[in-house]
């Protein structure tokens, strides 16, 4: 390849790279919730808000991330994060959450970061645990507000709607999917497997490495045969060349 085509070919891939990453950047470049989808009974999930920094010059230094209060969480738990100071806030429920324990009067309606920073360039994961997911709903919408050092605040407080365009400012959203049956369902199910049928596996298994085994002892025979007979043939044509040589 002539100098001229390698720089033609080293060119077009960097405009490749630089396409692919430039259309990759719009996608993640607001705050969203991992993972973002969910069974309904789940409990004791932890999710990570992830937060990019968008400025080229500002660093993020305050992270709000509100909780709904038409379909309340009543309880949760901040992982720390290095540098961070994280803070919970609740409010009082018009209407308690009723459960086995008793009622719960309080949810929680916003956790906030401070004294970090995510610098241009980089992202941080906050994460929670939440203990339970609200009744009711087949999603849970959060709303953060990502605060940069000069000042400036991003509200991704925006809906979004099915079969409409990604908004300008979306909202962290988690989907809470139709409630699945417990994996230890699995195993049990297994365990009732028929016993004569597992007696008829195991016979056929057997009868497989049985022949097996004999299909591969008659192969060595074969080869040892083959071999014998190739030595015996060359030592008969070599008798064959010197008789007719003297």
């Amino acid at each position: 390849m002539s100098l001229s085509l390698k720089k033609r070919f080293a060119a077009a891939c960097a405009l490749g790279a630089a396409t692919v990453l430039g259309a990759a950047v719009p996608a993640s470049a607001h705050v969203i919730v991992q993972p973002n989808s969910v069974p309904k009974n789940a409990t004791d999930q932890t999710f990570a808000f992830r937060v990019p920094n968008e400025d080229d010059k500002n660093s993020t230094v305050k992270v709000e991330i509100d909780f709904p209060t038409d379909h309340p969480i009543p309880s949760v738990k901040v992982a720390p994060v290095p540098g961070w100071t994280d803070s919970i806030q609740t409010t009082k429920l018009a209407t308690p959450i009723h459960t086995d324990d008793g009622d719960i009067t309080d949810a929680v309606s916003q956790v906030v970061w401070t004294g970090g920073q995510i610098t241009p360039g980089h992202f941080q994961d906050f994460t929670v645990d939440l203990g339970a997911l609200p009744d009711g709903t087949d999603k849970v919408v959060f709303k953060a507000l990502q605060t940069y050092s000069d000042g400036n605040v991003l509200r991704w407080i925006e809906e979004p709607q099915a079969g409409q365009p990604e908004p300008k400012n979306p909202a962290p959203v988690l989907k809470l999917t139709a409630a699945t049956a417990g994996d230890s369902d699995a195993p049990a199910a297994s365990a009732k497997a028929d016993p004569a049928l597992a007696s008829t596996a195991t016979a056929k298994a057997s009868g497989s490495d049985s022949t097996a085994r004999a299909l591969g002892i008659a192969g060595i025979v074969v080869g040892v045969l083959g071999a014998v007979t190739g030595v015996v043939l060359g030592r008969r044509g070599r008798g064959t060349g010197a008789d007719a040589s003297a």
